[in-house]
């Protein structure tokens, strides 16, 4: 198996908005979406990072915003 981390990612989302980066030749994951954003692990880790500050899936922050 290659060693994918020198190569070219793209951020995925699920429905809970949680992010993930998946190399960008493989097809997505089901329950996955394109986020728009691809390159290198550590840019797609970047845009996470500024993306994603809070890491608490959706349903939680809808069930204590209820």
């Amino acid at each position: 198996m290659a060693d994918e981390s020198a190569g070219f990612f793209k951020v995925v989302v699920n429905h809970e908005e949680q992010h993930s980066i998946w190399p960008a030749h493989r097809a997505t994951p089901a329950g996955w979406h394109e986020a728009g954003v691809s390159g290198s692990r550590e840019e797609c880790l970047e845009h996470i990072r500024t993306a994603w500050p809070d890491i608490t899936p959706l349903s939680v922050r809808t069930a204590r915003n209820a």
